[in-house]
């Protein structure tokens, strides 16, 4: 329960500071007012349960950010280089790509990695079979296309490293539960 109480008043925090910064200055009465907005948000529209199914591991944490922004700096010279260069407009396409990550919270983190890399937008995610399907800038090249891939094994690999090692992964009582209820329903297609 602790843990739960630790979660709250992290989230009643970041509510009060962006209250205090959305007001532009920071003043003891911007405080009180964002933490009594925060609680009243918190009161009225509670957020559902998320599964912490692993542990954080901070050095592979920080090389996931540190990664996340060199491909961000690395992306966003391709996309200048693409928009500026003479010829014909890049070709453009929609890329599936399997991961490897168990964890819904973990998945929505790299997939919202991935839509901030420029030249990329994730279009669609298979939930159950955890495919997504990204439009990418530029795969008029074979080279391209393998360099889309690289970046994405190595995102989930850093994402898998920080929070889903395999010594420490506890799946929650309900991972899951939802795929198994809508497929009792379903015929079987072949």
């Amino acid at each position: 329960m602790t843990r739960q109480r630790v979660l709250r008043f992290g989230i009643l925090v970041w509510l009060a500071l962006v209250w205090t910064l959305l007001w532009g200055t920071f003043s003891i009465a911007n405080l009180v007012g964002g933490l009594a907005v925060g609680a009243l948000i918190m009161w009225l529209l509670p957020l559902p349960r998320v599964p912490v199914e692993g542990r954080v591991h901070l050095w592979s944490m920080l090389k996931l950010i540190g990664m996340g922004i060199v491909y961000a700096a690395q992306s966003s010279a391709q996309v200048a280089w693409l928009a500026l260069r003479p010829g014909p407009p890049p070709i453009t396409g929609v890329l599936r790509c399997k991961l490897g990550i168990k964890s819904d919270l973990v998945l929505t983190l790299c997939i919202d990695l991935l839509n901030l890399i420029p030249g990329t937008m994730v279009l669609e995610v298979d939930q159950a079979r955890r495919v997504v399907y990204v439009h990418v800038l530029d795969v008029g090249t074979t080279k391209a296309v393998d360099q889309f891939y690289r970046t994405t094994r190595r995102l989930e690999r850093l994402f898998i490293e920080a929070f889903e090692r395999d010594s420490d992964w506890q799946p929650a009582p309900w991972h899951l539960r939802d795929y198994e209820y809508h497929d009792q329903g379903r015929e079987d297609p072949s």
